[in-house]
């Protein structure tokens, strides 16, 4: 007879609660601690609903192969446990004749991937979007907006029969006796594998349970806009990306509400969980200053992380952004919205990680790096987890 294994998860957003359900699906009991009094309280929580379609992503890495399929599955989730989703699809415009030859890279890339994507014109492109300045544009059918934290609740009500523990932080890991320790508040959580999803404070928790990390969690803040006038918007509009910066450049997404989101801007967040300017955390700046990578990667984007900071305290700049993809948008028609910060993991060298990365240890699994499209391919970060276990 196989023996039940009692796995304990830290951290409770979509990447924590689907692999949780994941684990309990497969028959182990298990825990779920969260240091937040609610569930999706940061990444997932503080995103743009977006479900990726996975035409960015090298083709073979992890982001690739999991988001092509966590686009199938979480829509196919969200539809059957009753969460509001759209499929409404995307353009990804090119507004000078200089970027075609990055369109049609990405084309064949999102190919490679096995997006459905196909080329367009520009009298095309504003068949979707009437308002949009662009000389070519490809259209990403399978891109959706999803309630990601009516997702979480979903997977909360899949996991009744769990032992889920809001408010409940992990103060110290240790393995004992071929099992894992977990020091809570409210006593010591013991089980025969931790599952590391801590997302902001993944690396910590890895060093906490005597692991060295890979990377270096480094959390950027991405700041957004509302549009007053949502009719300029019909779906999702975003520019070719840059291959040589390491964000996408500022988007419009339409939300299930009708609003439309503007964003984001990418800054250095000053805490962790520094969801604005005066979210300041000493221990949190010096731990950023005192790593190496962090000035390797400002002197190599030093003018694009300037033009980040300016944009922050200038909605003329952010205005100007987005007025190369709908020109109609001006200063007034945006409004400030929330923010969300990005775990986004850092290599020595400056070089941020570009794929999912996990690491294990005997009786240990570490997501040390699920920013986007984590939230897109949870379901299947999730399959990829419960194997290692």
């Amino acid at each position: 007879m196989t023996r039940v294994r009692r796995i304990v998860v830290i951290g409770g957003g979509i990447v924590g609660l689907a692999t949780a359900r994941e684990l309990a699906r497969r028959g182990d009991e298990v825990v779920v601690l969260e240091k937040e009094p609610r569930w999706a309280a940061h990444q997932t929580g503080h995103n743009s609903n977006v479900v990726h379609a996975g035409l960015y992503y090298k083709p073979g890495s992890l982001k690739a192969r999991l988001s092509v399929a966590g686009n199938r599955s979480m829509v196919a989730y969200a539809r059957a446990q009753g969460v509001p989703v759209d499929v409404c699809g995307k353009l990804v415009v090119a507004t000078t004749s200089r970027e075609i030859p990055r369109l049609h890279a990405l084309a064949a890339r999102a190919a490679e991937n096995g997006v459905p994507a196909r080329l367009i014109t520009a009298e095309e492109a504003r068949e979707h979007e009437p308002e949009v300045a662009c000389v070519a544009a490809l259209r990403v059918e399978s891109t959706a907006v999803v309630d990601f934290p009516a997702v979480c609740a979903a997977l909360v009500r899949e996991l009744s029969g769990a032992d889920l523990r809001l408010s409940t932080p992990a103060l110290a890991v240790r393995g004992r006796g071929g099992k894992v320790e977990v020091a809570t508040p409210g006593g010591v959580v013991r089980a025969d594998a931790l599952v590391n999803c801590a997302g902001l404070h993944s690396d910590r928790v890895a060093r906490m349970a005597g692991l060295t990390p890979a990377a270096r969690i480094v959390p950027f803040r991405g700041e957004y806009y509302e549009l007053r006038r949502p009719d300029l918007v019909r779906g999702l509009i975003y520019p070719v990306p840059d291959p040589t910066l390491p964000f996408l450049g500022v988007h419009l997404t339409r939300m299930l509400d009708g609003s439309v989101h503007a964003g984001p801007n990418a800054v250095l967040a000053l805490r962790r969980e520094g969801y604005r300017w005066r979210d300041f955390s000493a221990s949190d700046v010096a731990e950023v200053l005192r790593f190496p990578g962090t000035w390797r990667l400002a002197r190599r984007y030093a003018r694009t992380g300037l033009e980040e900071v300016l944009r922050s305290f200038s909605r003329e700049r952010f205005a100007a952004s987005l007025a190369r993809l709908v020109p109609a948008v001006t200063s007034s028609d945006l409004v400030r919205a929330g923010a969300g910060v990005r775990a986004q993991a850092m290599l020595p060298d400056g070089s941020l990680v570009d794929d999912f990365l996990i690491q294990t240890a005997p009786g240990q699994v570490h997501v040390l790096n699920a920013p986007s499209p984590a939230a897109t391919s949870a379901l299947e970060i999730a399959r990829h987890i419960a194997t290692q276990v």
